[in-house]
């Protein structure tokens, strides 16, 4: 749900758990295009979420967008 970046089906923070397993899934193949994708609405993210919160810059987002996501 944008802008509020929230999961539609429980309402959680997106990319939620099982958000996260389907782009794993999706991009099993290729974990460098899904770190670009994810890099792109992270910054998208960014910008709704500051709109929202009176300019003040979102906190964690590396966290939630792309820590998770690097190969291990």
């Amino acid at each position: 749900m944008r802008p509020l970046w929230r999961c539609r089906a429980c309402g959680a923070e997106w990319p939620c758990q099982p958000a996260r397993l389907a782009l794993l899934v999706e991009y099993r193949n290729d974990r460098t295009a899904l770190l670009i994708y994810l890099s792109t609405l992270m910054a998208e993210a960014g910008a709704q979420l500051s709109q929202l919160n009176g300019h003040a810059r979102p906190e964690n987002l590396t966290e939630r967008f792309l820590t998770w996501a690097r190969a291990r």
